[in-house]
Formats: C-alpha cells, structure tokens, sequence
C-alpha cells in the first residue's frame, strides 16, 4: 500500500513538474477580461495553471494569430472578427457536448450572423461603445459624438485606439452606418478624425486607467472601462450618445492550433456557470450573456442602466460587421489618421 502511495506520488509531482502544456492553458484576451478570482478558481479545481496574456484590438489579435503564434488556448474576439477568422481557418470547431454549459447561454446572443450556427464561438460579455466623462470637469453632460470634437477639451480627452470603432464615431456623427462600404463616407470620416486628431489626447483602450486617475476628462470608450473608472472615482459617468454607437457580443474561441483544446472546452464550460459568469460581470463590468448569472450579481450591477440599457437606447445601437475586403480601406483610412 506504502509503495503504491509512494509511486502515485512520484508520477503525481513528475507530471506537474514536466507535464508542459497539458498541464497550462494559455489564454490570450482583452486587458481586465479574465480576473485573478476566477483564474485561480479554475486552477484550483483543475489543476492546470491559466497564463493570461493580453491584446490591445481585434486587429492585433488576427495579425498575432496570422503571423503563426500557436500557444494560444482560448482567444476572446469580438462578433465580427469571429467572422473573420472562420474565413482565414484560424478557428477550431467547437465540441458541444464538451461545453454543456452552453445550454445556460440566452438566446438572443446565439446564432448571430457573425456565427450563425455557433460552431466557432461562444459569447462571454456584452456591451457598448460610448463617452465616459468626468461630471464634475465636463459640464454640460455630454449628449454627442460633437463632444469629441469640442475644441474645449482639447488634450484632455481620449479615442479609442480601434479603426472600427474610432472610425464608427465619426460615421455616426456624420449620420452614416459603422458598417458603411461607401467610399465617400469612408473619406469623410477620415476627414473628420485627421481634424480631430490635434485635439486627441491620446489613443487608448484602456480608459478605465485614464479616467480613473483623472489623466483625462472625457474618453470615447467601451462601457465597462467606464464603469470600472467609475468605481475609483465616483464622478465619472457614461452616456451613449444621441447619434448612436455601437454594441458588441465578446466571444470565447478555441484556435485551430490550439496545443490543449480539452483543458480549453473546460475552461469555458466553467466561465459559463451561473456563479462564476457572475463574478465575470462584477469584475468586466459588462453584461451577461447567461440570465441565471444575473441572479448573482449585487443589486447594483443587476438593474444598472449603462450595463443593461433600456430598449429606447438599444434600438439606437449597432453592431459592427465584418466587411469582407472592404476592410482594406478602413486599414489604410486608419493609417493615414494615425499617420498625421
């Protein structure tokens, strides 16, 4: 029995110590996406270690995975970049039966055009692009995309460091679709950021730091950050603006060159828990896409307006689409802002 105890033992630490990536799952995500609770809380359960390395866009995300990094488990793009990377064959079908936890997921983020049979993607967290801002510095509340244009706050505010986004900004501003495949609109657009651009502080994602720590006073940026910076510092408020914005669905994929796919379908099976998807939302600041999850979350978080918009604010949002190889010029419209 003694010796039996002791060989177990031996092959135990032996496999921990030289089992390599069976043993770790390698997630490559947004920044403040996968918390430490729920990092450790996986690890603890089953014994694989999660090394968490992060993206700063979409696009940085597709050019690392079409370059050959292949260490990656799980990625997290957003919808139309799901779109995207099916074409390129960068994505491994998903085994369902692996991730029943799937069954938790609401409807009305499934069988989305961008995957349309949910055979590449799984949505983890949803949520708006809009303008966070300092109230007790920026008066009036801001109501506009105008906003990011006010020679006012010149160097005090922030754009996103997103082709997509920043340039959905001022297509809605100038009263065209995020999606537009029009040439001219696209060259308006262009126009009105190199206008914009002297006035930029800077291009960042990640305004939760930013507005937090007061580094700038207004910010177009992605709700959650808004609400995370909101969290340091009690003034700082969100609004989508009157023009419109855009939505998105986060997703959980597996890479087709994923080296430990079985550890990666347990892994979203557990963010997809109840109480663990939860602990997703206190952390992201993002809504859910499991309604059980809900259930979990402070009241707070649960009724929060910015998080779960009334539908009036929904049916002004859109979602940004993959637009096929009418993306090229978007890649050089952004490189010509960025290059001035």
């Amino acid at each position: 029995m003694l010796k039996r105890m002791l060989l177990g033992l031996i092959l135990t630490v032996t496999f921990l110590g030289c089992g390599g990536e069976q043993n770790r799952l390698h997630v490559f995500t947004w920044a403040n996406y996968v918390g430490d609770e729920i990092r450790t809380g996986f690890e603890s359960e089953f014994g694989v270690r999660v090394v968490v390395d992060v993206f700063a866009s979409n696009e940085d995300l597709l050019a690392k995975l079409k370059s050959g990094a292949s260490g990656y488990d799980v990625i997290m793009p957003s919808d139309y970049m799901v779109a995207i990377m099916v074409k390129e064959n960068l994505l491994s079908p998903l085994d369902l039966s692996k991730i029943p936890n799937f069954n938790n997921i609401s409807g009305q983020f499934l069988k989305r055009d961008f995957d349309p049979e949910n055979r590449y993607s799984i949505p983890y967290t949803w949520g708006t692009a809009g303008i966070g801002y300092d109230s007790s510095v920026v008066n009036p509340p801001p109501d506009s995309l105008s906003a990011l244009w006010d020679k006012r706050y010149s160097g005090k505010f922030s754009m996103l460091d997103d082709q997509r986004e920043s340039i959905g900004a001022a297509l809605k501003l100038l009263g065209y679709s995020v999606n537009s495949t029009d040439l001219r609109a696209l060259a308006e657009a262009k126009a009105k950021l190199i206008e914009q651009k002297p006035l930029v502080k800077q291009y960042k994602n990640e305004a939760d730091e930013i507005l937090g720590s007061g580094d700038v006073v207004m910010a177009h940026c992605w709700s959650g950050d808004a609400f995370r910076a909101a969290a340091r510092r009690s003034s700082i408020k969100y609004v989508i603006p009157k023009e419109g914005a855009t939505q998105f669905i986060d997703t959980v994929c597996i890479p087709a060159s994923a080296p430990n796919k079985a550890a990666a379908a347990q892994f979203i099976n557990y963010l997809l828990r109840p109480k663990i998807n939860a602990k997703v939302t206190e952390f992201t600041k993002y809504g859910t896409c499991v309604p059980a999850a809900r259930e979990h979350l402070p009241d707070a978080l649960r009724n929060h307006p910015g998080i779960y918009p009334p539908e009036e604010v929904l049916n002004k949002l859109e979602s940004l689409r993959d637009l096929g190889e009418f993306t090229r010029n978007y890649d050089r419209a952004w490189t010509e802002v960025k290059a001035k």
